[in-house]
């Protein structure tokens, strides 16, 4: 009865967004505030009914009803409740009902939130966003429903059932399920997929209201996007978080050494972060000086665009990846989805070209404008060298009949210059004014970094024997995060010149300007994150050996001891073979690591856990690769010493402060600006008028 609940509840939200994508349309087109409201109602009804559908398909996952299908393939008896819940979004159906819930849910918060202020933009924006979330929905319940039952199988032993399907049979014991892929049994699980589905379908929202702009011709004004600015950064930070806790699941499971592979998926991901970043840098120009508005408009699509692209490589098998849930019959559907939405939005801009001619003109190469430009320039340029190692094999597949597999060392040469040039404009660009910027001047404020940074980076190099190629990407580092300190220490300065003391006069001046102060939060966030990358990139070592007990391995200043090793059965029914290892240094102990490997027998699978001792400098990161005989052989390890790596998790925490930080309210009594819209001639509207923002 629990999954019809579900099934039922489903299809009604199926029918409501169907219902509120047209009404909604109609409503505004007629200008007919009594439809858009019956619109408004019926998504936040679909938010509910979905609530629902979710709650019942975890409910059936917690008390482990195994006749149906998706419970069966995806959870089992000695799974913990955690791994039970995270068993939702673990499975193909289960991720895609998941993730058309967290878009109503989105939808619904608009609506609640600014339904009174924006009115006049409302019609379109329910209508393109019910048309996105209806889509999730329609395939969840046509093409991979998550409460398709399980039925007896004629003649057969009545514990044993089985889903019909045009392939055949798939055989199940009724006393248990096949449980979840063992790769998804780590605790970072429970976190890394939601946070990168609230990534992934927040967009939805600034990219409906920048077609609720367009459709009803009111795209000249900034006000779509001071609406959906805050929006744009909570979906930002959440795929920002969803990547690094997709490097820390690669790190502690797949035993490879490094935290970023250049997948295909984890470059799926960085798509749409990518085009989104240059959207926040393109949209304060708009804002501001009112430029760039195509360009703004362009950059959502695109964010939009590649979200959806990047469940289509996750989901349709059409690229090999240990992230994706294999070749399904979802592929066409998001294929021809994407395309006809892209091409419409793309129809729909060339349209509207003559009502979004910028206010300004840009005055100067040297200035602000100039450099966050240039930046997203940089953006689009990085994304579209990912973008093309990605689909490189479907191309190569299509044009030679062979499949070319585009791996690590093309995405390192490609991108990585272009994100040592962000890297510098990161540190440049704050330092310049708005409009236009006297060069000598700029070169004043920029001989203190310079300086400092050089000599920093020598000091740096010298005491790690750093290899000459690494001494510039040092530098930029070093003059990135001197340039964006300077900034602070100018404010304060400047404070406390008028009598406030360095915490009080810190303190004023983020809350005084938390937009500005939290850019440069979330600035040295990545500039931490780098520092990751660039410690795998030139400072990495790693060794390798077969040692008895007691035997050591010797790198980068540490000894790793190997002790014992030991096989049991774990609560879940794995078996574990654990290897106890010493980590020291000048013959100090300085950890008990215990890397293993867990064989599940039902998958017939074998899972790596390596184990790490870390410090601010580096980790010493240990692999069981293999052993003899328990108690009588030798065993295999693999060392790495990955320095720097620590800065990458601690930038996560910076840049998930920088943006709070950056969406907070200003302070109170702060004066703000008052805008006054007035009705634009061009398109189809809701007959309200103009609004006062």
């Amino acid at each position: 009865m629990i999954a019809e609940i579900g099934f039922v509840a489903l299809s009604v939200a199926f029918a409501l967004t169907v219902y509120a994508t047209a009404v909604s349309a109609w409503g505004g087109w007629r200008e007919q505030p009594v439809w858009v409201q019956s619109a408004r109602s019926a998504v936040l009804l679909t938010a509910g009914l979905l609530t629902l559908s979710v709650g019942t398909l975890i409910y059936s996952l917690q008390i482990s009803d195994f006749s149906i299908a998706y419970v069966a393939e995806n959870s089992n008896l000695a799974m913990p409740s955690y791994l039970r819940v995270s068993a939702l979004w673990g499975g193909q159906a289960g991720s895609l009902l998941f993730w058309a819930w967290l878009m109503s849910c989105f939808v619904a918060a608009v609506l609640v939130g600014k339904w009174d202020r924006d009115r006049d933009l409302m019609p379109y924006f329910i209508s393109v966003a019910t048309l996105t979330t209806g889509f999730f929905i329609g395939v969840t319940l046509f093409i991979s429903n998550p409460f398709t039952r399980l039925w007896l199988v004629p003649g057969a032993d009545e514990l044993t059932i089985a889903l019909f399907s045009p392939a055949g049979a798939m055989l199940y014991s009724l006393p248990d399920g096949n449980g979840l892929n063992p790769l998804l049994r780590h605790f970072g699980m429970i976190f890394h997929p939601p946070t990168t589905y609230l990534g992934f379908t927040g967009f939805v929202v600034p990219y409906a209201f920048a077609m609720s702009a367009l459709i009803s011709g009111r795209a000249r004004d900034d006000r779509w996007i001071r609406t959906s600015r805050r929006w744009t950064l909570v979906a930002w930070v959440f795929l920002s978080v969803g990547l690094l806790l997709g490097g820390r699941w690669a790190y502690d499971v797949l035993g490879w050494g490094g935290f970023w592979g250049w997948d295909p998926v984890e470059n799926a991901m960085l798509l749409p972060w990518l085009t989104g970043t240059a959207f926040l840098h393109s949209v304060m120009i708009t804002e501001r000086r009112g430029m760039l508005k195509v360009w703004s408009v362009l950059l959502i699509v695109l964010t939009y665009s590649l979200a959806l692209f990047g469940t289509f490589i996750t989901r349709s098998g059409v690229i090999s990846s240990v992230h994706a849930f294999g070749t399904t019959a979802l592929g066409p559907a998001f294929f021809i989805f994407i395309g006809v939405t892209f091409l419409a939005t793309m129809g729909l801009l060339v349209k509207r070209l003559e009502l979004m001619r910028s206010d300004h003109e840009m005055e100067s190469f040297l200035s602000r404008e100039a450099a966050f430009l240039l930046q997203n320039v940089v953006f689009l340029a990085i994304t579209f060298v990912v973008f093309l190692g990605t689909v490189f094999p479907l191309l190569s597949e299509l044009f030679t009949g062979d499949k070319v597999t585009v791996g690590p060392p093309y995405f390192k040469a490609t991108a990585g210059p272009l994100f040592a040039v962000l890297l510098l404009l990161m540190g440049v660009a704050p330092l310049i004014a708005w409009r236009k910027q006297v060069a000598a001047r700029l070169g004043d404020q920029l001989r203190i970094p310079v300086v400092a940074s050089v000599v920093l980076t020598a000091i740096w190099g010298y005491m790690y024997e750093s290899p000459w190629v690494a001494y510039p990407a040092l530098w930029l580092v070093v003059f990135a995060t001197l340039a964006i300190l300077v900034e602070f220490w100018k404010g304060i300065r400047s404070r406390t010149s008028q009598g406030e003391n360095p915490v009080a006069a810190f303190n004023s001046l983020i809350t005084r300007n938390r937009r500005r102060y939290g850019g440069y939060f979330v600035h040295l966030a990545v500039i931490m994150i780098g520092m990751g990358f660039i410690g795998e990139a030139f400072f990495q070592q790693q060794t390798q050996g077969t040692l008895a007990q007691g035997e050591s391995l010797h790198m980068a200043g540490y000894t790793v001891r190997f002790d014992n090793l030991r096989q049991y059965i774990g609560p879940d029914g794995r078996q574990v073979t654990d290897a106890t290892t010493s980590v020291l240094k000048d013959g100090q102990l300085l950890a008990t690591l215990h890397p293993r490997q867990d064989f599940f027998a039902e998958h017939g699978q074998r899972v790596t856990a390596p184990d790490a001792y870390s410090t601010f400098g580096g980790d010493v990161y240990v692999i069981l690769i293999g052993w003899d005989n328990i108690g009588t052989g030798g065993s295999t390890f693999k060392v790495y010493y990955n320095p720097l790596i620590a800065w990458t998790w601690i930038g996560a925490f910076v840049l998930i402060g920088g943006t709070l930080v950056a969406m907070w309210p200003q302070a109170a009594g702060r004066t703000q600006r008052t805008y006054v819209l007035k009705p634009v001639s061009q398109g189809p509207r809701l007959g309200t008028g103009g609004a006062a923002s």
